[in-house]
């Protein structure tokens, strides 16, 4: 068992983590950190993970991983990308965001996507990074309950239901967060043995 303090403030991504890492690794959460105030100032979701791995570990210590997702679709030249929580406006909601891509797309035949997860990952002294990415499309509505975020909008390539629309067990198979902590994951593994 490698225990791993996993900095987020997102239920949500906290669900999927736990699901995607576990047995192998257990995660722990500190509410006293306010990682919604952490700041997060790259271009690029490496940049910002490694910016909130920072802010965890200047208050507290051991091993711990932050990430950042962003969603990128072609047609709009890669937006919302690093901005995907605070496309509408800085504080504006999930639906908010969700509303917003959609009127930017208003028209748009092309609708190619892809959800990309940057994880920066702190153990035993060395940082590390690793990514996740999966392609798709844009829905023309959101579809489905499940999920959070761009989720009901965006439909896996393969697949003809959006993220929100699929078996969690299914998304977590599959998802760009996955990819990145699968990586994380084998790397746990093979470092700790």
């Amino acid at each position: 068992m490698i225990d791993l303090y996993f900095a987020t403030s997102n239920p949500h991504k906290w669900d999927e983590a736990r699901a995607i890492l576990a047995p192998e690794v257990k995660l722990f959460a500190q509410e006293a950190l306010k990682m919604a105030a952490c700041p997060e100032p790259h271009a690029t979701l490496s940049g910002n993970a490694q910016t909130k791995l920072m802010y965890v570990l200047a208050q507290r210590a051991g091993d711990a991983f932050a990430e950042d997702t962003g969603l990128f679709v072609e047609a709009l030249d890669g937006a919302p990308g690093v901005y995907s929580r605070r496309y509408a406006h800085r504080a504006g909601s999930a639906l908010d965001n969700v509303a917003y891509l959609l009127s930017q797309l208003r028209g748009q035949k092309a609708r190619q996507a892809s959800f990309r997860t940057a994880v920066a990952l702190h153990y035993r002294g060395q940082l590390y990074t690793f990514e996740g990415v999966l392609n798709g499309t844009i829905a023309e509505q959101p579809k489905g309950k499940g999920g959070f975020g761009y989720d009901a909008l965006f439909i896996p390539a393969g697949y003809d239901k959006s993220l929100a629309a699929l078996p969690i067990k299914v998304k977590n198979a599959i998802s760009h967060r996955q990819k990145a902590l699968a990586a994380l994951k084998s790397f746990l593994i093979s470092a700790g043995a």
